[in-house]
Parts: C-alpha cells; sequence; structure tokens
C-alpha cells in the first residue's frame, strides 16, 4: 500500500471515531427531540444507552485491529479511534450539552492511552495456531462478559443488542476449522467468571 492510500486510511479512522463519537451524544443529549425514524429507532432500541456501554466501543475497535495490515498498523488505527470518538463526545458533551463528567472522560482517556497495546496484542489474534486460538478466546471471554450478568443459579442477558455483538465477535474471530470455532466459543464462556472475578466492573 502507497503511503498515500496508509495516511487517507488512517485519516479515514479518525473520522469515523469522531463522527461516531458526535452521533453517540447526540443521541443521549437530544433523545426527547429526535428526528421520527431516529427517535423510533432508539426507543425500540434503547439505542443511546448501548452506545454508552463498553460492548459496541470494542466491537469497532476489534474489527480495526485485525482488518489492519500489521500490527503496528492495528495500534495506530485503535489509537486514534478511540482519541477521536472520545474527544467529539466529551466535547460535544461539554460545549453543547453544558456537562463534563470528569470522572468518565478519565476512564475512557485511559481506556484511549491502552488502546494501542491492546490493539497490537490483538492483531494475532487473526493469525493461525495455538497462540491464535487462545487469544480469541480470552477476546470471547471479555465479550462473554459484556453480554451476560451472571452468578449463582442465574445467567441473564444484558440486552439483544449486545448478544449481536457478542455474536459479530464470533464472527470475525472465527476459525479456518468449524471445531476451533467451537472450542473457542466454550473456551471463552468457560474462563469468563475467572475474569469477572478478576475484573468484575
Amino acid at each position: 500500500m502507497s503511503p498515500g492510500r496508509m495516511a487517507l486510511h488512517t485519516g479515514l479512522v479518525l473520522l469515523l471515531g469522531v463522527g461516531l463519537g458526535l452521533f453517540a451524544k447526540y443521541l443521549d443529549h437530544r433523545q426527547g427531540a429526535l428526528p421520527a425514524p431516529l427517535l423510533a429507532l432508539d426507543e425500540a432500541l434503547d439505542l443511546h444507552n448501548f452506545l454508552g456501554r463498553f460492548a459496541p466501543w470494542a466491537l469497532i475497535v476489534l474489527c480495526l485491529a485485525l482488518y489492519s495490515r500489521s500490527a503496528k498498523r492495528a495500534a495506530a488505527h485503535v489509537f486514534l479511534f478511540f482519541a477521536g470518538m472520545v474527544s467529539s463526545y466529551y466535547l460535544y458533551s461539554k460545549l453543547a450539552a453544558g456537562f463534563f463528567p470528569a470522572s468518565y472522560a478519565l476512564i475512557w482517556a485511559g481506556c484511549t492511552l491502552l488502546s494501542p497495546l491492546a490493539a497490537f496484542v490483538c492483531w494475532y489474534a487473526g493469525g493461525q495456531g495455538r497462540a491464535a486460538l487462545l487469544l480469541s478466546s480470552l477476546l470471547i471471554e471479555a465479550f462473554f462478559n459484556m453480554t451476560f450478568a451472571y452468578g449463582w443459579g442465574y445467567l441473564d442477558l444484558r440486552s439483544g443488542l449486545e448478544l449481536l455483538v457478542l455474536a459479530g465477535a464470533l464472527a470475525v474471530l472465527r476459525r479456518k476449522s468449524g471445531r476451533d470455532t467451537l472450542l473457542m466459543a466454550v473456551l471463552g464462556a468457560a474462563l469468563a467468571p475467572v475474569l469477572n472475578g478478576v475484573l468484575p466492573y
């Protein structure tokens, strides 16, 4: 890929983050005054609350990481996406909504700073072999915990949209062998309580 084309792709990733950050905050801020089609969609799916959670953004950056041409490009793309999304979201919140939740902004800023390292590692989940299979299982483990709330004797689905996110993660992480894909999913679900015990939030 030529340097110009690489720069174009990188710029588009940044613009995607900015656009989605603005859209998410617009839905949240203007919830009661949305255009009729968007209002109906938001009421049916609770879209503004869904975009306030981590699951949809995790799936987007997983796709950005896996479909980048190298681990370094994955790190750059994911960082720029998060930088654009978080900046536009909280600038809109401060300038248009007149509200700046500093604690949440710091959490998302921390995620942005850590995202290049996470994306660099996640890129290798797109490979083959046992290491890639294990890494994919660990990613499914994280998506499983974003989809379900569970404990002794109960398993609750957080929302249908989170279930779609989990299905999307399974689709992009699928292995060449159906058996390996099933093993990845089972391992992810089995290991999920371990991650939930370490990172309950």
